[in-house]
């Protein structure tokens, strides 16, 4: 079991040691407690919030924290229940006469549910040939490949009916037959369709295979990843921003192991650095999209999703980002990814 004070973080740290806190406690919230006193909270949506007002890794966590945190004296403790569910939050600080956190109440430990639930179609790039996970795929299409006791897109469909989604379509190619044999015979409350994409289209193209079969918004999704997000705050997020296309993005932290050189005129050295940092959002290959991007994509055409956005970026259109932390990210279009992958599961159950 957790300490309350494990939990408790330095108004002076920077956003990037909490984040790094916060994966290492596997919780989705943090507290300013100086000396037990309850100051804030800070949790990993205030940090995306922080990071879409323009926020930096490197400035103090109490730029992004909130200084009103909801909380709940020893003597009103029954009251948690109804506070958590009223406010869809996770945790709930209990505090004594002196203002001092003496306990935290999870929703996750008194068997609430505060997801969203959002019911809209997910379609799934499932038709590569997976080169970089040669030789599994020599055998089986990528999203047989079993991660644990399951194959990964059945997983990817497990984590997004955890939401509400029971309709799914993959968009397959390489041994679809096997995909499509799997699929059909397992015993399933949910439905699954098939666009057979008779060449290679890249991760965009065979989205034209749907046109006028999909007339609501909808998440597009590969099938090699696995988010722990909650898919019901991207999609009122998506919606309320008014984005044609919402790409959700993890952030991530990357030193250099080497030094860098950068090389000035002449053969001069411009600039020495010693294992630089690096902070980005990279692209988890998860979106949420309007109808209206399926429609107008254009028969025949192979091209990437990536270059489908940005397509519609350089016109003028509504696109953009959800940032999630690193740790919701999991990937497995590598070998050595698919082995993290494989570990963390088995960690989780």
């Amino acid at each position: 079991m957790i300490k309350v004070e494990e939990l408790f973080i330095e108004p002076t740290a920077t956003v990037l040691e909490t984040l790094r806190k916060l994966d290492e406690t596997g919780q989705r919230i943090l507290f300013i407690a100086p000396e037990g006193h309850l100051k804030a909270v800070i949790t990993d949506g205030d940090i995306r919030k922080f990071f879409l007002r323009g926020g930096t890794p490197d400035q103090t966590v109490d730029h992004a924290a909130n200084y009103h945190p909801l909380s709940v004296s020893v003597s009103e403790r029954g009251k948690a229940r109804s506070i958590l569910q009223e406010h869809c939050i996770d945790a709930l600080p209990v505090l004594n006469k002196r203002g001092i956190i003496t306990d935290i109440i999870f929703a996750h430990g008194l068997d609430l549910d505060n997801r969203k639930q959002v019911d809209i179609p997910v379609v799934m790039m499932a038709g590569g040939l997976g080169t970089r996970l040669y030789p599994y795929t020599k055998i089986l299409p990528k999203p047989l490949i079993p991660v644990g006791e399951q194959p990964i897109a059945e997983l990817i469909m497990d984590r997004f009916r955890d939401f509400g989604c029971h309709n799914f379509t993959m968009i397959v190619n390489y041994k679809k037959g096997m995909i499509k044999s799997y699929f059909n015979e397992l015993e399933k409350n949910y439905n699954v369709d098939f666009a057979d994409e008779e060449v290679f289209m890249g991760t965009g193209g065979g989205l034209c295979l749907l046109k006028g079969k999909i007339k609501a918004p909808f998440f597009f999704t590969n099938c090699d990843t696995l988010l722990d997000v909650d898919f019901g705050d991207i999609y009122e997020y998506h919606k309320s921003h008014g984005n044609l296309v919402t790409m959700i993005c993890a952030f991530k932290h990357y030193t250099v192991p080497y030094g860098v050189v950068e090389l000035g005129e002449n053969g001069s050295i411009a600039a020495m650095r010693e294992k630089p940092e690096l902070d980005f959002l990279t692209n988890t290959g998860v979106y949420v999209v309007e109808p209206r991007v399926v429609e107008e994509m254009r028969d025949g055409e192979k091209i990437g999703f990536p270059d489908v956005i940005e397509r519609y970026r350089r016109a003028g259109e509504k696109v953009g980002v959800y940032p999630i932390s690193e740790s919701s990210w999991m990937d497995m279009g590598q070998l050595e990814e698919l082995e993290k992958m494989r570990r963390k599961l088995e960690n989780q159950q």
